[in-house]
């Protein structure tokens, strides 16, 4: 396992942040942490990358504890903070020269590692007159630079415009090709189109740890329809794959199907089959982010 969290808690004095949170990553694995704010995805970064310890329990990273082998730990883990700390002041590639003397890392990955993340046009301007894109990208660089098995990126997103977004998702998937990265993010687009499996906290604790593939397979499907006459429960409930059917008012149902598969021909045909008229449907499929909504609210 690249990290193992065992019955991690944190208190901040009266306050349970965290409460016997336990979960495992494999390396090579995208990983989405997500969960509303104050739910403790941040605190539980700051422990996994050392930055603060736990009250209770342990973190194991690549084999080794967090606490009693703190620096071998951190020699395997690349850290970007949800507040990107850079000095601004310094050019691009000095600021990586800087950090490469602080990781003993051979000058000449300076270069490699400018061209892995797409600073190359950037390399000698200073960090200052970067864009937030850019600004990304160095603390990407900056975390990637000493090959780290983990990866650890708290709101690496935030505050990018469409284009930046899109350059930093999939500089974010090229990296975790072969290595194991623990993304938190509130972008539920980009955890679809990112991430292998999520993790959700909320007040502390986990409630749902899926694989992302077997989430989308099981979505449902809503699908809103009116019809131009009252039509009773019963006979709506022989529609195939029906979940639910909830009557709104008068003519207007809310039904709920157990399947991604579009199930608006099925309802179409129940129209005709029972001589009525739709006057209205929308279709509303469940995907992560109404997933989000039910278990965090």
């Amino acid at each position: 396992m690249s990290i193992e969290v065992k019955n991690i808690t944190k208190f901040y004095d009266e306050q349970t942040a965290l409460n016997a949170v336990n979960f495992t990553i494999n390396k090579g694995e995208i990983v989405g942490f997500l969960g509303p704010n104050g739910a403790g995805k941040s605190t539980m970064m700051k422990i996994i990358t050392g930055y603060i310890k736990a009250s209770e329990g342990e973190v194991l990273v690549a084999g080794f504890n967090i606490t009693s082998a703190k620096i071998e730990a951190q020699k395997n883990i690349g850290y970007l903070p949800e507040h990107n700390p850079l000095y601004l002041e310094m050019y691009v590639k000095e600021y990586l020269l800087f950090n490469a003397g602080i990781y003993k890392v051979a000058k000449t990955e300076v270069d490699n590692i400018i061209k892995k993340v797409g600073l190359t046009p950037e390399a000698h301007k200073k960090i200052n007159q970067l864009s937030k894109g850019y600004r990304q990208r160095v603390g990407l660089a900056a975390a990637l630079l000493h090959n780290p098995e983990v990866l650890v990126l708290d709101e690496p997103t935030t505050g990018l415009d469409p284009n930046q977004l899109l350059e930093i998702r999939n500089l974010i998937k090229e990296v975790g090709k072969d290595k194991t990265v623990l993304f938190s993010t509130h972008i539920m687009q980009e955890v679809e189109a990112i991430c292998d499996r999520v993790i959700v906290i909320n007040k502390g604790k986990i409630i749902a740890d899926k694989n992302l593939k077997e989430l989308k397979e099981n979505q449902e499907q809503v699908i809103e329809v009116a019809f131009d006459y009252r039509v009773e429960k019963q006979f709506i409930e022989s529609i195939s794959f029906l979940k639910s059917a909830e009557n709104i008012h008068d003519t207007l149902w809310v039904l709920t199907f157990s399947t991604s598969k579009d199930m608006r021909s099925k309802v179409f045909d129940f129209a005709h089959d029972n001589g009525l008229k739709i006057l209205q449907l929308n279709t509303k499929n469940k995907n992560l982010e109404s997933l989000f909504r039910e278990l965090t609210t």
